[in-house]
Parts: structure tokens; sequence; C-alpha cells
């Protein structure tokens, strides 16, 4: 097992990176069964899971891997129907939500739910409109899908209701992106980062959005502009990690305090990363896959994080 001591400062393929005010570790974990990046990401109790993703040679990949937290090891699950990637997942009790992305090149409006118990797959109530590159996160046992890529950066904003199959319209975002963070902290929804149709144009973002007003508010910005990044909740922060740009991909893990309204910098990633998610578990954030460079590459490394 690899351990990365908290950096100071350090050139990390897209520039100078900041001191690391928060600190923090980096430990290398079992590395997946298989590279993969622009997965799916999330987790319930003390398993991860890796849905889909791009992996050269094979086009949109179906494979489902869990990491068990405890073991430290990796199981193969049933693939998902359809090879997707750049799909938004999100997971609700014991069950997993895949909505959107590319699959066979073509985006997407087809959702999937995973139930985690019997092991196997259903078809739910597609997307109002096809997107890619979407954030999908639960909130008070609903799902919303925001943001997103359909033949140019989108402002979509639906509401899914597991216990009707239905789906409804809510206020859109302030402005268009894909490849941006989402996250649930203290009731209220935090869409951060993303793109406007390139790399080129990343945004440094903040936007809240409270679902008793229907109302979208503005925070801090990110103190670097990403897309492609991972994102969790993790000891009261919302950390967002790694990304892409025309010039590299990043190390960057800079978390947001939605209670100061403030940035912090910790301890950046080994190696840059971007198409991959994070999400927490027990004392330790994870981050799987991803591509170390921009485009279509990918990896099978699973790094953890902890303070």
């Amino acid at each position: 097992m690899k351990r990365y001591a908290r950096a100071v400062t350090l050139f990390a393929g897209i520039g100078l990176l900041a001191a690391a005010d928060g600190g923090g570790t980096w430990t290398q974990k079992a590395p997946l069964p298989s590279s993969r990046s622009e997965v799916g990401v999330t987790a319930i109790g003390t398993t991860l899971y890796v849905i889909g993703g791009s992996n050269v040679g094979t086009g949109d990949d179906s494979r489902v891997e869990a990491y068990d937290a405890t073991t430290n090891a990796w199981r193969a699950l049933v693939p998902i129907p359809q090879g997707v990637d750049h799909a938004g997942v999100a997971a609700i009790g014991t069950t997993v939500y895949v909505a959107g992305g590319y699959a066979r090149g073509n985006v997407t409006s087809a959702v999937w739910s995973y139930d985690t118990v019997r092991n196997r797959w259903g078809e739910l109530s597609p997307l109002p409109q096809p997107r890619a590159a979407l954030g999908l996160v639960a909130l008070n046992g609903r799902l919303h899908a925001i943001g997103g890529n359909r033949g140019g950066s989108v402002t979509d904003h639906e509401v899914y209701n597991p216990s009707e199959n239905t789906w409804q319209r809510a206020a859109p975002l302030p402005v268009g992106r894909d490849h941006l963070a989402l996250a649930t902290f203290g009731g209220k929804i935090y869409a951060i980062g993303g793109r406007i149709n390139t790399p080129a144009r990343n945004v440094d973002r903040t936007d809240i959005y409270d679902p008793q007003t229907d109302t979208w508010t503005a925070g801090a910005p990110m103190p670097t502009a990403r897309s492609g990044v991972a994102c969790a909740v993790y000891k009261g922060r919302i950390h967002v990690i790694g990304g892409e740009s025309p010039r590299g991909t990043f190390v960057q893990n800079e978390a947001y305090d939605p209670a100061s309204n403030a940035w912090t910098s910790f301890a950046p990633l080994p190696d840059g990363r971007h198409g991959t998610g994070a999400a927490t578990i027990g004392d330790a954030l994870y981050l799987p896959a991803g591509g170390p460079t921009p485009g279509g590459s990918r990896s099978n490394t699973l790094f953890a994080f902890s303070l």
C-alpha cells in the first residue's frame, strides 16, 4: 500500500499549486480490476460502486465493480444492460441510479436502477431530454439531474420521484454547463465548476439550490476553475478534486465550507485525474479510476484521502 505525505507546494502539470492549508494524506488502495475513465461513482454503506465508463478498445463499458472498504477488495457485479459513459450516478437507500450519458457514442435519456440487495438492474422512466456529462444527486428521497451536454451545455434541472417513476422540471441552472460537480449539504444542492461546451471554458462557479423555494443563489467561487472533477462531502466540507483543461489534468483538492462560504486547499492528488467521481466511506474519501491526461486516457488506481 502506497502512502503519500501531505504536500506543501508542487507543480501539477497544470501550473503551480498553492500550499495545502488543510493538509491531509492520500493512500493508494487495491487497484480496480479494469482501467476506465468517465465512470459513475457512488457509495452505499462500506461499498464503493464504479459503473460503466469508457475503455479504449471496447467503447462504452458496461462493467460494474464494487469495492469493500473493510476488506480492501473488489468484486464484479451484474453489468449495466447498456454500456454508458459520462452518466450521472447517485444512490437512494440500497438502490443505485444511472441517468443519461453517452451510449454507443450517442447522447441517451435512459435511466437505470440497480438493486444492490438483489444484484439486478431495471429500466425506469427516461429523462425528459437526453444529455451527457450531467450531475445527478439525491436529496430528500428524490433525484436531481442537473446540467449536462446535448449538442452544447444545458441548464436543464429535473427531479425524479422514485415512488411514482416520474420526472418534473425545477429551476434551471443559472449558467448552463457540463462536467460539473454536485453535492448535497444541509438540505441544499451545490453545483460547482464545470465547463461551457469545452474544457477551454472551465468555470469556477458555485451555485446553491434551495428546494424549499426552487431558487438558486451564488456562493464563493472555486479557487481553480475546473471541469471533469470528482466531488464528495467529507468532514463538513464539499471537496472538489482533480479535473481537466486543454493543458492537462488537475491535482487540486479544494474544499468548500457552506457554513463560512469559504474555500480551503487540501493535500493534492498524487497524480492528476479527470472523468471520475468520489465518495466518502467512514473516515476516508475514495477516488477510483479516471484519466491521467486530457481526453480518452484511463487508469485503474484507487486513491483514498484522510484527515
